[in-house]
């Protein structure tokens, strides 16, 4: 397929220029390779990006991949791989400035940690457990330190869906069935056989040199450097936001979900996973931040969406956009991809910047994807 990217790179170009960004990257591929690629501002070829929830596609394909072999059951207790996780309670709400906990109704489950209904949140979205740290001084996932997982469940497991730290105790089951390292056990079955050759959770000194900085948007509209990153060391590979690597390497793994696993999972196992797992489980309507330099509070797309593992889904065909049945997801710092299997493409925007959900990138999202379905709405057939 010829692709014409000239009006993404005027975009692109166009939102460093207007001071939208400082560095932005975007890829295009389809389910042979990469048909466009280009950096703006602090942004080139080489550019590292912190993936940050972008982490938690890759690492679900690695507990996918002990699913296809018969090692992980999608339905078996987290307890029963991990006993840690039996000792984690129900945060119900607080007597005065004591937390009040209790059991869970039920045991979460594999599956309920693939889609986000394991009962576990994240300190920057719920009030609650945003409470719980400050009245405990309990570390939170972005200081690194692995007790971080410990804090109490929010829900009871398979009732509402709520973005937490799922993937981080999705990626210690992997750990523990490998007997490696997340990072060590990715680099052997996913980033390696993708030629994903940037992608690490330890960055070495010339990877963190290429490391575009993180900005935070200001009130009045402008960028100043962020005073919130990801800490410099972790204590575990942190399945749900530890990963860095290149825009081209995202692509890569953009790629092999279009290309049917591309060897490193069974069609099958691809096809069952961009399924919805939701169940009578619905997404809510608006995600309400509790850090807002952290993120803006996110409303739902205006279509019908679900959960597949590892993925948001887009159940309804949207004009000019993605097909229905496509996933996507993004990280804090304000990346972005989806990979829409019925036409064929996909995409992954990167920039780093903060809070999430940050409109002037949101806007520059929406008119990549609308150029990328300008170019191949002629040439490339709805399946």
């Amino acid at each position: 397929m010829t692709f014409d990217g000239s009006a993404i790179k005027a975009l692109l170009d166009d939102a460093v220029s207007k001071g939208a960004v400082h560095g932005i990257a975007a890829v295009v591929v389809d389910r042979s390779g990469p048909l466009f690629h280009h950096a703006a501002g602090e942004a080139s070829q080489r550019t590292m990006f912190r993936n940050a929830s972008m982490t938690k596609a890759v690492a679900t394909t690695a507990a996918l991949q002990f699913v296809e072999k018969g090692l992980l059951s999608l339905d078996a207790t987290v307890e029963s791989i991990l006993p840690a996780f039996g000792q984690l309670q129900v945060l119900d709400g607080f007597d005065g400035d004591k937390p009040r906990l209790r059991a869970p109704a039920s045991h979460a489950t594999v599956r309920q940690l693939m889609t986000h209904s394991a009962g576990l949140g994240y300190f920057f979205l719920n009030e609650k457990l945003m409470r719980y740290h400050q009245l405990t001084g309990e570390p939170h996932p972005l200081t690194g330190l692995k007790s971080s997982l410990s804090v109490p469940l929010v829900n009871d497991p398979g009732t509402v869906w709520e973005y937490g730290t799922n993937t981080d105790w999705l990626g210690l089951i992997v750990e523990k069935l490998s007997g490696q390292s997340l990072g060590s056990y990715l680099q052997q079955h996913v980033y390696g056989p993708l030629g994903m050759t940037d992608s690490t959770f330890t960055p070495s000194a010339g990877q963190r040199g290429q490391l575009l900085r993180v900005m935070q948007r200001q009130t009045d509209g402008t960028l100043a450097p962020s005073t919130v990153d990801l800490p410099p060391t972790s204590e575990w590979d942190a399945a749900g936001h530890g990963s860095y690597g290149t825009v081209q390497d995202y692509g890569r793994f953009v790629q092999a979900w279009l290309d049917d696993g591309a060897g490193i999972l069974e069609p099958a196992t691809v096809q069952m996973a961009l399924q919805n797992h939701l169940g009578r489980i619905e997404l809510p309507e608006l995600l309400k931040s509790a850090m807002p330099e952290l993120s803006n509070d996110v409303p739902a797309a205006p279509v019908p969406q679900g959960w597949g593992l590892g993925f948001h889904l887009t159940l309804d065909d949207v004009p000019g956009m993605r097909s229905n049945g496509t996933a996507d997801w993004a990280g804090v710092f304000n990346s972005y991809y989806w990979i829409d299997r019925s036409k064929g493409i996909g995409g992954v925007l990167m920039t780093q910047l903060l809070p999430f959900f940050d409109m002037p990138v949101v806007e520059t999202l929406i008119g990549f994807e609308t150029a990328v379905y300008q170019q191949v709405g002629a040439t490339v057939p709805a399946a």
